[in-house]
């Protein structure tokens, strides 16, 4: 009898054990999957982006961040960006720290280019000059770098490649009639020339829709778009030959690919061009980038995203990730790009979107005062139309700022002071769960020509389902962080339907914003699938005609496109419309297309995939 009862004491014993164990592996599991949710980044890249010198003669103050070089070195990842007066380190992808150089160019770098060399040197180049040393260290942590005793011509839009063999490539051009070049160099002799030079390939705008010149590929009086920003990767024992175009202002900025079998070419056209194209949604562009291999192995393009809004050169930067098909063609994941994606420590899916909508869209906002709203409209023939709004006043008074919400950079809202009297408040058109907010901060006649000290942006954010009862989510009042496009996740998301921005102090002497984003989920119903998906390709094969019949409750559609049912890696988002044309496809390619809607609570299921001659 007490064998038995022992026996029962002990198969109890275990069975707590295991449930303890059970339950222990379920908080480790809820845990990692909020670590995860957490470890999140938004484009555009939410770093302390410099103020231009660029324009500084005509009293024009603005940040830019441009034509990303970033290389891994020692497990840690470096990043030079045009006319920052310095460069960036980070560990992760993800937290990045300026470094102020002790000897630099005056005027920054331009169209910088940086390369690891076997972990036991960095090498850069991008004299805003054109033509200058190229530079060296071991130590890029101490901002201590050596300049080789020779000069080196023609290094605007560089992009220097040592090879295993260590051979050494110097790449370069911007142009609209030039081709791209390249050249070599001894790297063991000065990095003096060999006397190797050779043309290789330029823009072929009659076939390649998406080289086209403008806004949309379109220009009522340019024709050759700009070919610039040259690129190396080698992969597999190929040589990936990136470059950008049509132009940095326009939202089809994007990187191509030819594909060689050795560093001089002959290089042959990527048939899934463009390689990295963002066209749609909030911000747009994706070109004059590169591509950098994480230690884990996955792949990263780095590119330029157009903002032109104070001015052209306007921008910021942005990440995707990077892969190698079946076919050895190289693309980046773009879809839902301005949109929250999951990190670089993610086992599957870094870099991809995280499932987090938008529900701040066309949200009611309400403004504590306003000096100006403005929304300006960059033309194809380079004029800027400069609209201001007229003051608005809803039923109780408050002051209305439409643009907040309108998903546009290029419209904002200028309080009439920099102070803790500022506000803003977003009623949502439907509550919903928050994970994390975006707030891009607009340059309003700043002051600030260069890079400077101690710019902090601090301010607190609080929420609310009634819009009565508040609570602080995030508080950054005594922040000393300069976040122009401040990047915000939760610890834990909150269900509201109101949502109230706090300012303490910005940059500048007023405060001003262009975007107020607000991510999560919705408590309604993901779309309907789309019906009715018709595409016309025109006479020129270049462009297409896409209709569709409207969704109930959708904000905006995602078409996909590309050279295989398999393969739509080619995304274009829009909002409120059902239909569109685009001018980007190549004319002698066939292409599959499908369609699917979103709102916030979700995304549609794809259309059924149609394939057009």
């Amino acid at each position: 009898m007490n064998r038995l009862v022992y026996f029962i004491a002990f198969l109890i014993l275990i069975s707590c054990k295991e449930n303890t164990k059970n339950e222990e592996d379920s908080t480790t599991f809820s845990e990692n999957l909020e670590q995860e949710k957490r470890d999140t980044y938004c484009n555009p890249l939410d770093i302390d982006y410099t103020y231009m010198v660029y324009n500084s003669s005509r009293n024009i103050s603005y940040r830019s961040g441009a034509d990303p070089a970033v290389i891994e070195f020692r497990g840690e990842y470096y990043m030079f960006v045009t006319r920052s007066f310095g460069y960036w380190h980070s560990k992760d992808l993800l937290d990045w720290k300026f470094i102020k150089p002790q000897q630099w160019f005056f005027e920054g770098s331009n169209a910088p280019t940086a390369f690891n060399y076997k972990d036991s040197l960095v090498y850069f180049a991008g004299d805003p000059a054109g033509y200058g040393s190229i530079l060296y260290t071991d130590d890029p942590k101490s901002g201590k770098w050596t300049p080789t005793p020779s000069i080196s011509n023609n290094i605007q839009d560089s992009e220097l490649f040592i090879d295993d063999d260590g051979k050494t490539y110097l790449y370069w051009g911007s142009s609209n009639l030039h081709p791209l070049r390249v050249k070599m160099l001894n790297k063991d002799d000065r990095f003096l020339e060999t006397g190797v030079r050779e043309e290789l390939i330029n823009l072929v705008e009659e076939e390649h829709g998406w080289e086209r010149f403008g806004e949309n590929n379109f220009h009522p009086t340019l024709k050759e778009g700009y070919m610039e920003g040259a690129s190396m990767t080698k992969h597999n024992g190929k040589y990936y030959l990136q470059y950008a175009a049509p132009g940095t202002q326009f939202n089809v900025y994007a990187d191509g690919v030819y594909i060689g079998d050795t560093p001089l070419g002959p290089f042959t056209y990527m048939k899934n061009n463009p390689m990295s194209f963002k066209p749609g949604g909030f911000t747009n562009g994706a070109g004059h980038g590169i591509t950098v291999k994480q230690t884990n192995g996955q792949y990263w393009h780095f590119a330029t995203m157009a903002l032109a809004s104070n001015a052209q050169w306007e921008r910021r930067l942005c990440m995707f990730p990077t892969y190698f098909d079946d076919e050895g063609l190289m693309y980046s994941i773009t879809d839902y790009g301005d949109y929250p994606r999951f990190g670089p420590s993610h086992p599957t899916k870094a870099g991809q979107h995280n499932g987090w909508m938008l529900l701040s869209y066309k949200g009611n906002v309400t403004v504590s005062s306003s000096l100006t709203q403005i929304m300006k409209f960059t033309s194809n023939d380079d004029d800027v139309k400069v609209t201001e709004l007229p003051l608005e006043k809803n039923t109780n008074g408050d002051i209305i700022s439409k643009i907040l919400t309108d998903e546009n950079p290029k419209t904002f809202w200028v309080a009439k002071a920099n102070d803790d009297k500022q506000w803003i408040t977003i009623e949502m058109l439907n509550p919903g769960k928050i994970h994390a907010f975006q707030l891009n901060f607009h340059d309003h006649e700043s002051g600030i020509y260069t890079r400077v000290d101690g710019l902090r942006h601090r301010f607190s954010i609080e929420a609310s389902e009634d819009g009565k009862n508040w609570q602080t989510v995030v508080d950054r009042s005594n922040s000393d962080k300069d976040a122009p496009n401040a990047y915000v996740v939760l610890d834990k998301p909150i269900n509201a339907k109101y949502v109230r921005y706090n300012n303490v102090e910005v940059p500048g002497a007023n405060f001003a914003m262009s975007e107020f984003r607000v991510f999560g989920l919705g408590f309604g119903n993901v779309p309907e699938k789309v019906t009715g998906f018709d595409i016309k390709r025109q006479t020129d094969r270049r462009n297409a005609i896409f209709k569709w019949n409207p969704v109930s409750g959708a904000q905006g559609y995602n078409i996909r496109w590309g050279i295989a049912p398999d393969k739509l890696y080619q995304s274009w988002l829009v909002y409120d419309t059902n239909e569109h044309l685009m001018r980007c496809l190549d004319r002698d390619t066939p292409y599959y297309f499908s369609i699917e809607a979103f709102n916030e609570n979700g995304i549609s299921e794809k259309s059924d995939i149609l394939f057009i001659e």
